[in-house]
């Protein structure tokens, strides 16, 4: 049980061998922690035994207190109010009955509940069912995945994701956990797969999962602010694995499947090459047929393939014929001899593993063929409305990450004799980052709502025009978001680490997210022309 301190008691820590602060109504001993300090001893031991509040939120974010707070808490001051006590939330397994709000509409004599608030209720940092707000998508399910995956997130995940990323490494046990939580096999765009998985996500009963809770998983897991974060658990596998499981073979996916959902192997999805990016169609990767017909034999490279240094399986498409899309299969590849991979140095994204990929005179099982021979090119197209929801729902909450970093920074940082929250040039910025994140992420809501009524084809057909057009409209979103962001944060934001951290790091991957998936011009014109054609099909009249 931590100590109780009065101020008094505090301040007889004040020597550098026996050195205690103040942040907050909490103590901490920094005794050993003064030769870790990054800005060095003194400017502990000026503020030894003393309140150093102010002094520590100037530099820091509330995630080097989380990280930190373990090792170094000793107590609280006698005169810092005690917390609320509160009922303690009912464990993982025992969801997904969560208490709801009684907060009651009437409408057509049906009764409406609005969900518990949840987080910390700054107006626009989380989606608004998260503040009471009633809404015909979300239940207790999906309440109670929300706590699930953010204590998680919040406890081994948020502390440790700067350092990771400089590292340009995810501890692979963070890995291993997503699969032993069974959110791997949640994140794949389909019923939930429990032949192969033998324990599922604890709150939520795999008959119930639906792509609600799909959204939710990645959403919660954007909250620390790392694109190459989120790439590392969940980029090349959410791309690479949905084509294995929807048109490999039985005996392929039984082989295979079981190792990839519980984290012990990792797959990507291999489709850009240096000289054929958006331009699927004209890929030369090349693979053909041996003489006795049983294996096919891959010569090629693949650019910018997101895992690629860690995988074991690559879902890549090939040249099996002619020109053009008729002339391209999707071949399962798994890392053997003629596979080699070296990693990209980018922008940003850094523990996100980019990967330059070369095969040379790879054999390759024929039943390793994903669908059929020469048209993987509608194999592929299948994948991307999956994709770029991915990109959509992370972009939208990286939005989110620098409008609540903005408003956090906004309401402590002086300037001008007042905080920067009471100029009305930065509530201007931040209303402007709320409106283009609160439309943009009421779009995603149906769009999620209706890929989750329609059967896969129509959804295809239908929805790649407005999937196309939200892709465009979030990474634009997220871009601006990040660049007011850098503006209300200064110079925090040009330098790795400290308070702004977060939005340095994201204004470097916007990139990542604009091109991606189809960049934004190409998204656009998309939109248009496949919704036009659509329509027309349908009967439209002009």
């Amino acid at each position: 049980m931590s100590k109780v301190f009065t101020t008094s008691e505090v301040a007889g820590h004040n020597k550098p061998d026996n050195l205690y602060i103040i942040v907050d109504g909490d103590v901490y001993d920094l005794t050993k922690f003064q030769d870790s300090h990054p800005g060095g001893k003194k400017i502990l031991q000026r503020v030894a035994g003393k309140d150093a509040s102010k002094q520590f939120w100037k530099y820091h974010n509330e995630g080097i207190l989380n990280k930190y707070k373990t090792d170094l808490l000793v107590g609280s001051l006698d005169s810092k109010p005690k917390a609320e006590t509160k009922a303690e939330p009912a464990p993982a397994a025992a969801a997904p009955v969560r208490a709801k709000a009684k907060v009651v509409a009437k409408k057509n004599d049906e009764e409406s509940e609005a969900l518990d608030a949840f987080g910390d209720q700054i107006p626009f940092a989380d989606p608004s069912w998260y503040q009471s707000y009633h809404s015909p998508y979300f239940n207790e399910t999906h309440a109670a995945l929300r706590a699930e995956v953010r204590e998680w997130v919040e406890k081994d995940i948020a502390p440790y994701v700067t350092e990771w990323e400089e590292a340009k490494q995810v501890p692979d046990e963070i890995y291993k956990e997503m699969g032993r939580r069974g959110y791997l096999a949640g994140l794949l765009g389909v019923k939930y797969p429990t032949q192969y998985v033998p324990n599922g996500v604890a709150s939520v009963a795999p008959e119930n999962w639906d792509l609600f809770h799909e959204m939710i998983v990645t959403d919660e897991l954007c909250r620390p602010g790392s694109g190459g974060f989120i790439w590392n658990v969940i980029g090349g596998y959410g791309i690479g694995c949905p084509p294995l499981v929807k048109f490999g073979s039985k005996a392929l996916k039984e082989r295979i499947l079981p190792g990839i959902l519980s984290g012990d192997k990792r797959i990507c999805l291999a489709i850009t090459e240096p000289d054929a990016g958006s331009d699927v169609a004209n890929l030369t990767c090349e693979a053909k047929l041996s003489e006795d017909g049983k294996h096919y034999i891959v010569n090629g490279e693949k650019k910018w393939i997101t895992n690629g240094i860690w995988s074991d399986y690559f879902t890549t498409a090939v040249r099996t014929g002619g020109e053009g899309m008729n002339g391209i299969s999707l071949l399962l590849i798994e890392r053997g001899e003629g596979v080699s991979t070296r990693r990209m140095d980018c922008q940003g994204m850094w523990s996100s593993g980019t990967t330059y990929v070369t095969f040379e005179d790879v054999k390759v099982p024929v039943e390793n063929l994903l669908g059929k021979e020469n048209q993987g090119f509608k194999v592929i197209m299948t994948n991307f409305n999956h994709e770029r929801m991915g990109i959509i729902i992370q972009s939208l909450r990286f939005a989110r990450v620098c409008y609540e970093e903005s408003v956090k920074y906004a309401n402590k940082r002086k300037t001008f004799g007042k905080k920067l929250v009471d100029h009305p040039v930065i509530r201007m910025k931040l209303a402007h980052m709320a409106r283009q994140i609160e439309a943009s992420y009421n779009w995603l809501e149906n769009l999620i709502y209706q890929c989750d009524k329609m059967g896969e084809t129509e959804a295809m057909l239908r929805l790649g025009g407005p999937i196309a057009g939200l892709k465009a409209q979030s990474t634009v979103t997220f871009e601006f978001c990040a660049r007011e962001a850098s503006q209300i944060f200064g110079g925090l934001s040009y330098s790795r680490g400290g308070q702004g951290a977060k939005v340095e790091r994201l204004y470097r991957e916007v990139r990542a997210y604009a091109i991606p998936g189809g960049s934004e011009e190409i998204m656009l014109d998309l939109s248009m022309r496949q919704s036009l054609r659509v329509a027309k099909a349908m009967g439209m009249k002009l």
